[in-house]
C-alpha cells in the first residue's frame, strides 16, 4: 500500500484540516498518516480559538514517520507560526520527502484568518521552493502574485507569477466569484483548464484541504500532476454532489460518499 503524511492542523469539527485530509486519503486508497501543526476549536460556523503545536514537537512527529513508515507524498496545509514553517522545511530536505502538495491555507471558509504575517513570509521563503505544486484559491492566489484576479486571463498571469516565483507547478483553483468551478493548472510554463460542473451544494467547509489531499494520494500511487489533479476533481465532486447536510454553517462534505460495504451501513439496510 502506498502512503501519505498530511502536515496540518486538527479541525475539532471534522470537516478540514487533518480529519478531511485522513478521510480524504483513505477514500483515496493511501495509507494515511499525520503531523499535528495546531489544535483547533471549529465548527462549521467558525473557529473560535487556535492552540499551535511547538515547532520542536512538530519535528518529532516527522522524525517519527520518516524514520518509519516513509511516505510517497507529502501534503501540508496549516501552517501558522514562521518556526514550525522552517521546521517542516528543514526536514523535509533532511529526508529528501517526494511529491509534496503544499496548500497554502491563510483563511477558513468561515472567514476566519489562520496565519501570521511572518508565517506567510516563512512560507514564501522555506517552504514553497519544495513543493511539487501549490495548490491556492483567488484570495490566496491574490495575496502570493500580488494582483487582483477577476477573470481566467487574470488567473493565468497570477499562477505563471507564483510559478516562476517559487519553481513549481500552481493549480489555481476557481471559485470566489471567479470561473466557478473550472481550475488552473500551471506546470513547466503552460496551462491547462479543468473544466468543472457547477453544483448547488452550500456546504463546501474543507473543500481546499480534501482537493490537495486527493492531489497528493493520486501522486504516491504514482500518477502525474495532470491525472492526479484531474481524478481529486472528480472525487470532490462526488463528496459534493452526495449532499451531505451537517451543522448550522458552512458544513462539511461527504468523504465517504463511495463506500458501501457491510461495515458503512446500517444492520438491516
Amino acid at each position: 500500500m502506498k502512503t501519505a503524511v498530511t502536515i496540518a492542523g486538527s479541525d475539532s469539527s471534522g470537516g478540514a484540516g487533518i480529519q478531511a485530509d485522513i478521510k480524504t486519503m483513505i477514500a483515496n486508497g493511501v495509507y494515511a498518516m499525520s503531523a499535528i501543526t495546531a489544535l483547533t476549536a471549529q465548527n462549521t460556523t467558525g473557529v473560535t480559538s487556535i492552540q499551535n503545536a511547538t515547532a520542536e514537537f512538530v519535528g518529532e512527529e516527522l522524525d517519527a514517520i520518516f524514520t518509519d513508515i516513509f511516505p510517497d507524498a507529502v501534503k501540508i496545509g496549516m501552517v501558522s507560526e514562521s518556526e514550525i514553517v522552517k521546521v517542516i522545511a528543514s526536514k523535509l530536505k533532511q529526508y529528501e520527502a517526494k511529491n509534496i502538495v503544499v496548500d497554502p491555507v491563510m483563511v477558513a471558509t468561515s472567514g476566519a484568518r489562520l496565519i501570521s504575517d511572518d508565517a506567510i513570509a516563512a512560507l514564501k521563503s522555506e517552504l514553497f521552493p519544495l513543493a511539487d505544486v501549490l495548490t491556492p484559491n483567488i484570495p490566496e492566489a491574490e495575496v502570493l502574485s500580488g494582483m487582483s484576479i477577476s477573470s481566467e486571463d487574470d488567473m493565468v498571469e497570477a499562477a505563471r507569477i507564483i510559478s516562476e516565483s517559487f519553481d513549481c507547478a500552481i493549480l489555481c483553483k476557481g471559485g470566489h466569484n471567479v470561473n466557478d468551478a473550472n481550475d488552473l493548472l500551471f506546470a513547466d510554463g503552460e496551462a491547462k483548464w479543468f473544466r468543472g460542473k457547477r453544483i448547488n451544494n452550500p456546504n463546501t467547509h474543507g473543500t481546499g484541504c480534501t482537493l490537495s489531499s486527493a492531489i497528493a494520494s493520486n501522486l504516491a500511487k504514482g500518477l502525474d500532476l495532470e491525472h492526479s489533479v484531474a481524478r481529486a476533481k472528480e472525487y470532490i465532486s462526488g463528496a459534493l454532489e452526495a449532499m451531505l447536510d451537517l451543522g448550522s454553517g458552512s458544513g462539511p462534505i461527504d468523504h465517504g460518499f463511495a463506500f458501501k460495504n457491510e461495515f458503512s451501513v446500517l444492520a438491516g439496510e
